[in-house]
């Protein structure tokens, strides 16, 4: 009971594929209503068709997180559809692995934007609502361990998941008084559809080598952290980071 979100009505982003996908479904799982929010419609479907196969309920919505507009237009969809809105994932991100003094100015704009940008914007639009509503909520950040440790080739990744830490905090500390929990995930090595290829490559079997338990982690790893920190079993926590990361930055 104390992981019951039955009644809870949360928005996941970059929900098409991923640690998303995982965590629209461990949330269904738990009893929240879940909007599934992602550029790639297509992809939202039949993620909606399994959680609606173990009885949830779930509505699907186009979303850039650049576009605040998009983001007001997804929140209002989510609540005429689910009901008022609690609980935000908010994990939509994209990496571009390469030498610093390779990226361009569009590569930034594309990293930053999504990463940082676009998760103060999600943000900042779901607190308002939540503090219209008067009934508060957990907001929980999708960070990274590269905001702590740096890996090579990827800079513009490390310095906005940066950002999002020092953004949870930030928000942590404004919207305590209105019952709005902000905190994030840092998770380590964990296998998705965007690094797989990269983990199969010999750098890429260097770094597992390289870590405490020789092993990346699944998604699943996240779902204990996921629910503390969507449900009221995490009440007395706020502007706290999370590592899950296997002892990795401790090498």
């Amino acid at each position: 009971m104390l992981f019951d979100l039955e009644g809870q009505t949360a928005i996941v982003t970059g929900a098409s594929s991923g640690l998303g996908h995982r965590f629209a479904l461990t949330l269904a799982r738990a009893g929240a209503q879940v909007a599934l929010a992602a550029r790639r419609v297509d992809r939202l479907e039949a993620l909606a068709r399994e959680i609606k196969g173990f009885g949830g309920r779930v509505s699907c919505f186009s979303l850039d997180v650049t576009e605040e507009a998009n983001i007001n237009e997804v929140i209002d969809g989510a609540e005429t559809e689910l009901g008022a809105l609690t609980i935000v994932v908010n994990n939509a991100g994209v990496a571009l692995p390469k030498p610093a003094i390779k990226h361009s100015v569009e590569d930034y704009n594309f990293i930053v934007d999504t990463n940082l940008k676009g998760a103060w914007l999600v943000a900042t639009a779901a607190a308002r609502r939540m503090i219209q509503h008067g009934h508060g909520g957990a907001i929980v950040n999708i960070a990274s361990m590269a905001a702590f440790d740096v890996l090579p080739g990827l800079s513009l990744y490390a310095m906005s998941k940066a950002g999002v830490v020092q953004m949870t905090k930030a928000l942590a500390l404004e919207w305590a008084r209105y019952g709005i929990r902000v905190n994030a995930i840092a998770p380590g090595y964990i296998e998705t559809e965007m690094n797989s290829d990269y983990f199969k490559t010999e750098q890429g079997r260097e770094e597992i080598e390289s870590t405490l338990r020789k092993r990346l982690g699944g998604p699943e790893e996240l779902d204990g952290t996921l629910l503390l920190l969507a449900s009221k079993a995490s009440d007395y926590i706020t502007g706290t980071v999370i590592t899950v990361d296997d002892g990795q930055s401790l090498v």
